[in-house]
């Protein structure tokens, strides 16, 4: 069985078995066991399933570019066969009053997943960005009247982004910030990884509601953890071993970036499980620390990007779990033949109490 896909007027074919894997993709990206595959299969082939509207304002096209480079399943995939695009004026054909039409009827038909990349400025009435005669917030708000639901991709749209760093001169800041009356999913990343946002689609489409969040708006299943927490470079973070300038020896041998300024240990992603491109990288794992991009303000409280954190407390050399180990096993005895003592008293008590000789 083959799906047809037509991308910029040129056919495409995508096999059943490639369907059921990127299916399988986005849910192992949701934290759902793969019994799940079937139900999430049936949702994004559903003909009855929702369109997609997807705005642009103030951002460099990272997000969208990030969805371009995204293979298994590929941009054609991505938009033709499992979220029905209706509007993407960097993707699209039409231009101009063409466009702006389709955005137009979009909106009159409802029932769409609204889709945000960039931030909004405010200062001045937002004239700092506008499309079409339009203000962004004029946008915005006519597009999230009728939308089930709204996503927002990247950190433009989320917080604010690059342009909303101090002194933030056109007042920008991210969907949340003007739209209150609609369920909102914050995608955050710069870009994020596109999986984690066609993953988010999926859930909507699957379960019928948005998933389960943290407390800034992320959906709990990409951004529920440290990035240090399951970084492949956090043992040598135990064991207090570290890249003190780029280039050096610890850097050639892969040790921890901390003290070089990656800011895993304050980062909510999955990163270091997902990864991009298909080639199985992300920053750290090519030798270069994390900048926090999936936290709001990074661009503020973040920088500068090549300096530590100052409030990570850090095991020194010959310090980590290796070294300590015999006197965490001396603790650990200590600890097990005390308890063995507290239960052998608190036996003796309740044959005492009862009379007892002996109990089961």
């Amino acid at each position: 069985m083959n799906r047809s896909l037509f991308l910029g007027g040129i056919p495409r074919t995508m096999s059943r078995r490639g369907f059921l894997r990127a299916c399988a993709i986005a849910t192992a990206a949701m934290g759902l066991p793969m019994e799940m595959v079937p139900k999430v299969a049936e949702a994004a082939s559903d003909p009855k399933r929702p369109s997609v509207v997807w705005l642009q304002f103030q951002e460099c096209t990272g997000c969208s570019e990030s969805l371009l480079r995204a293979s298994h399943p590929d941009i054609a995939t991505l938009i033709l066969d499992l979220i029905s695009l209706d509007y993407h004026e960097t993707l699209m054909a039409a231009a101009g009053e063409q466009a702006e039409q389709n955005l137009d009827n979009a909106i009159k038909r409802g029932n769409y997943i609204l889709v945000v990349e960039g931030g909004i400025p405010l200062k001045d009435g937002g004239i700092y960005c506008k499309i079409a005669g339009k203000t962004a917030v004029e946008i915005v708000k006519e597009a999230a009247e009728k939308a089930l639901a709204i996503i927002t991709i990247g950190t433009c749209s989320s917080f604010g982004g690059i342009q909303a760093a101090n002194p933030n001169p056109t007042g920008a800041v991210g969907v949340s910030e003007i739209i209150k009356d609609k369920p909102i999913v914050k995608v955050p990343g710069c870009p994020p990884n596109p999986h984690n946002f066609l993953a988010t689609v999926l859930y909507f489409l699957t379960f019928k509601k948005l998933p389960p969040t943290d407390v800034h708006g992320r959906p709990l299943f990409a951004y529920g953890r440290k990035i240090h927490d399951h970084c492949e470079r956090r043992p040598h973070f135990d064991e207090g071993r570290y890249v003190e300038q780029f280039g050096d020896v610890g850097h050639r041998l892969g040790y921890c970036l901390y003290k070089v300024g990656c800011k895993g240990p304050e980062t909510y992603s999955n990163c270091p499980v997902i990864r991009f491109n298909d080639v199985e990288v992300w920053p750290v794992s090519v030798g270069n620390g994390c900048y926090g991009c999936t936290e709001p303000h990074f661009w503020d409280t973040m920088t500068p990007f090549h300096k530590r954190l100052p409030n990570v407390k850090i095991p020194g050399a010959g310090k980590g779990i290796q070294a300590s180990a015999t006197e965490v096993g001396k603790v650990a005895l200590g600890v097990t033949a005390a308890a063995l003592a507290i239960h052998a008293g608190v036996g003796v008590a309740k044959r005492l109490a009862t009379g007892s000789k002996s109990e089961e």
